[in-house]
């Protein structure tokens, strides 16, 4: 019966179907793989992307490899889910080990996640009032940088003053100096009154993460003594956590997501061990921990990953033996260092909202969406402010949260959360057959294999296979730069594992043209020589155009080309002095030779070609392609030019 008190019409059987199939799909036949198979070659075979002669599935030539070795396919059937566990099921249940689908039976739909913002000023009025306006504008927490170089931690009450630190926990990121800041946290509960049962927050212990961040433990802050104090601290504070598993220094140093993963695995039994051997029960050691991931603008590689990574850390406390409902991970996301430009920070809020909404749907406790100008320098009110609001229009606008595990049962999730666990566990059990955490980071041989992903990824984003659009791709040229205070020197600090951001080449680049701008008052440039009409060079010239900016160098882009006599012309007006030819591979061949030595007459110091090397091409050409090494031709280019570098 309906509310009006009606009867509902109900369909009517459909031959050959059961009454409670989907009745608005009876009239179709269900399809299988092989007539997909059938289009895609289809489609293949007429872009020219189907090799004469080619006998595997077609589907191949559309797979792409993740830096895990993930093979990611372009589709996906409940087929590819069944052989993903051998005797539990991958996802289970909300709130229930293996917690695939998350720690909490109800989700986040409640209370939303955690948002947390991260606070790096050394000055404690500036931070009071940065922190200020985030809990008021919705920021539920705070993650204050502490000790040498940034906030002095005799300054933390004053940066804490007016915050109600018993609502609003304070995670601390202390270092070396992580002891003296969390007595100084502790003391402003005991000077408001706040009694210790309502203690919250985090002391922020990682020695192992110091070690893997600075190249030294030091201060004291060793696994042992961090491991001391937080058995002494989980007595009388029943719900502070006293340690942070950090990978990111793993993330920034280039690594993939499975080697994150993996050694984020092994620090976290390396704190059982030293929390369970400084006395503490295993269950009450693992309540301990609080786990740091960073989150990507790969989405669904970043969903894959943390709901893995819980997956991997319940089999990890199982065998400790730790209890089933004390299994679950505290998940911190971070949104990636490593991701954020210096050049167009404005894409930076596109990167950092996609990875924030991955991070949400991966099922993260706490999210820290960082802000556009991160990679800058201190970021300001605006990009402080802009970022919270990321997650608020996540949140309440689009109500992200009111969903348990949204991307549960969809296939390629759950094939790829099972692919990134297995991977995972195998580089936990290659770190735990070499000693553990501390033995690799002391031998070099997880910063070998980190660097060898890092040089993986260094070459796609010197081809440009991996876009970092506005700065490889769609460059801006004139942009205005962006100022901000410089960072402290906690902040930049290194001597561990190195710490790069994908960008970071061609800001390179880009400095030095801009600096070649600011001591001649002028770019260097390139002409393009372009053959034939707008509508048969357009293309090739855009792409010159596109791969040239990235470097900082200007295109002087004449429009229709005419004769070899009026290109050369063309190119001497411009002030150029190398050049770019842009056509059609029949122009090329009909006129490039010509127009080549018009160029190289009329002064031109290189010749570029925009398409591939070809037997029937002039000599001497330098060529730029789909697939080149753009790095590399940019700083040939520059070097022509004799930009300083």
């Amino acid at each position: 019966m309906t509310e009006a008190g009606t009867t509902a019409s109900v369909p009517e059987p459909v031959a050959g179907r059961e009454p409670d199939e989907l009745a608005l799909a009876a009239e179709f036949d269900r399809p299988d793989r092989e007539d997909w198979r059938k289009l895609v070659a289809g489609v293949l075979r007429k872009t020219g992307a189907l090799p004469e002669g080619f006998t595997g599935p077609p589907e191949s030539l559309l797979t792409s490899t993740t830096y895990d070795g993930i093979a990611v396919q372009p589709l996906y059937t409940a087929e590819d889910t069944e052989d993903t566990e051998d005797t539990v099921p991958p996802a289970g249940f909300p709130g229930l080990p293996p917690f695939v689908r998350g720690t909490r039976p109800e989700g986040a739909m409640r209370t939303g996640w955690d948002v947390r913002a991260l606070h790096l000023d050394p000055d404690p009025a500036a931070t009071n009032r940065a922190a200020l306006a985030d809990l008021a504008g919705g920021v539920r927490s705070l993650w204050l940088r502490v000790g040498a170089g940034a906030l002095p931690p005799d300054a933390l009450g004053d940066a804490l003053h007016e915050v109600y630190v018993e609502l609003a926990p304070v995670v601390l990121d202390a270092g070396a100096d992580q002891p003296a800041a969390a007595e100084a946290l502790l003391a402003v509960f005991a000077e408001r009154g706040i009694p210790d049962s309502e203690v919250v927050g985090n002391v922020g212990a990682d020695p192992i993460g110091l070690r893997a961040r600075t190249g030294q433990a030091t201060g004291g802050a060793d696994a042992a003594a961090a491991a001391a104090l937080a058995a002494d601290l989980a007595g009388r504070y029943p719900n502070l956590r006293t340690m942070v598993v950090d990978a990111l220094p793993y993330h920034e140093a280039g690594g993939a997501d499975t080697q994150e993963l993996g050694a984020a695995i092994a620090t976290g039994v390396a704190y059982l061990r030293a929390l369970t051997g400084a006395g503490l029960a295993v269950d009450d050691a693992a309540a301990r921990l609080e786990f740091r991931l960073a989150a990507t603008a790969d989405q669904f590689l970043t969903i894959a990953k943390l709901r893995a990574a819980r997956r991997l850390w319940a089999r990890v406390t199982e065998v400790a033996g730790v209890s089933p409902a004390a299994r679950g991970m505290r998940q911190h996301a971070v949104t990636s260092p490593a991701m954020l430009t210096r050049r167009d920070p404005w894409v930076n809020l596109l990167r950092g909202c996609v990875a924030g909404f991955a991070a949400g749907v991966g099922g993260a406790d706490a999210v820290t969406v960082l802000p556009f100008d991160g990679a800058i320098g201190l970021p300001d009110a605006f990009s402080r402010r802009i970022a919270r609001n990321t997650q608020a229009i996540l949140l309440e606008e689009s109500k992200l949260a009111g969903v348990i595990d949204p991307a549960g049962g969809s296939w390629y999730v759950e094939r790829l959360t099972d692919e990134v666990a297995r991977a995972a566990w195998r580089e936990f059990t290659a770190i735990e057959r070499d000693g553990g955490i501390e033995a690799v980071l002391e031998s070099g041989t997880l910063a070998g294999r980190l660097a060898e992903t890092w040089a993986a990824r260094e070459r796609r984003l010197a081809t440009r296979a991996d876009a970092i659009t506005g700065v490889s791709e769609f460059p801006l040229l004139d942009e205005k730069p962006v100022r901000r205070p410089p960072l402290p020197p906690a902040v930049r600090a290194g001597g561990g594992l190195p710490r790069v951001r994908y960008a970071q080449e061609y800001e390179r680049l880009r400095d030095r043209a801009d600096a070649h701008l600011a001591a001649h008052g002028t770019r260097p440039r390139i002409f393009l020589a372009t053959l034939g009409p707008v509508a048969a060079h357009t293309a090739r010239a855009t792409f010159a155009a596109n791969l040239f900016t990235a470097g900082g160098v200007e295109p002087v882009n004449p429009g229709a080309g005419g004769s070899a006599e009026e290109v050369a012309a063309a190119f001497r007006d411009s002030g150029a002095r190398i050049a770019c030819l842009c056509g059609t591979d029949t122009a090329y061949r009909e006129q490039g030779a010509t127009v080549v030595d018009a160029l190289r007459a009329a002064g031109a110091e290189a010749v570029y070609l925009a398409g591939k090397p070809a037997d029937d091409l002039p000599a001497g050409l330098r060529f730029v392609h789909a697939g080149c090494d753009a790095l590399a031709v940019l700083r040939e280019t520059l070097d022509t030019l004799g930009v300083a570098p």
